[in-house]
């Protein structure tokens, strides 16, 4: 599989006071278009820092990152803006939604900073969400504002969804679900996901899964048979 993201000797360095902190060590890795990817670790293994550089919320201090054959390392503030706004989908753990706005509304938002978007009524029956379209997010439960902030991520047709611990406020079995929609993304409509976790359980539903310890990767794991989520034995 051709890369589709490359890491090429990849150094992020925070300056704590008079320290120097590596929270990105010089790393290698490359991930295949359409790949379900999980970036496992423990809590300061750099994993947030790796999708906070890949999703162009970050800079890094040496090395390159090649998103689609595009040095994003080398982009201009406004490029990277556009970057963010047209080919990367952010899930995060908490969901981030306007409480006075609809479902529909918080999906729909996107549109006044991207002009590619999807149709929202196809992006919310697809998420299993078309039914609570004129809901507030207050009238929901936690999976389902997590899957209208899946909504808002895939509305935006982007090429790269990043997951930072998208399940970490929710219940096992609501995270399950998902996680097989995240899962189906890739698996169905080609879209490229890392997930971000230190739930090792996951790694056996990914097809790669990248380890990181201390900044530094560890290991880079191929998964010739990965399982649906929904068949994890959690």
């Amino acid at each position: 599989m051709k890369s589709y993201i490359e890491f090429k000797k990849v150094n992020k360095e925070y300056k704590l006071g008079k320290n120097r902190f590596l929270a990105v060590n010089n790393i290698d890795f490359t991930i295949g278009k359409g790949e379900f990817v999980v970036v496992l670790g423990p809590s300061g293994a750099g994993k947030s820092t790796v999708l906070n550089l890949l999703g162009g919320m970050d800079t890094v201090t040496s090395g390159t990152i090649l998103v689609d054959g595009k040095d994003i390392t080398s982009c201009s503030d406004r490029e990277l803006t556009d970057y963010r706004a047209t080919d990367v989908g952010f899930i995060f753990q908490f969901y981030n939604l306007i409480p006075s706005l609809t479902v529909r509304e918080n999906v729909a938002l996107v549109k006044e900073i991207v002009k590619s978007t999807l149709d929202v009524e196809s992006v919310l029956e697809s998420v299993g969400l078309n039914d609570h379209r004129f809901q507030f997010p207050t009238q929901l439960s936690g999976g389902e504002q997590q899957r209208v902030s899946i909504a808002r991520a895939i509305f935006k047709n982007p090429k790269l969804l990043l997951c930072d611990e998208p399940t970490g406020a929710l219940d096992s079995d609501t995270g399950v679900v998902i996680l097989s929609l995240l899962q189906d993304m890739s698996r169905i409509e080609g879209r490229t996901v890392i997930i971000v976790t230190h739930n090792a359980i996951l790694a056996e539903a990914a097809d790669k899964v990248i380890k990181l310890k201390n900044g530094k990767v560890q290991e880079v794991i191929f998964n010739n048979n990965p399982i649906p989520v929904n068949e994890v034995n959690w």
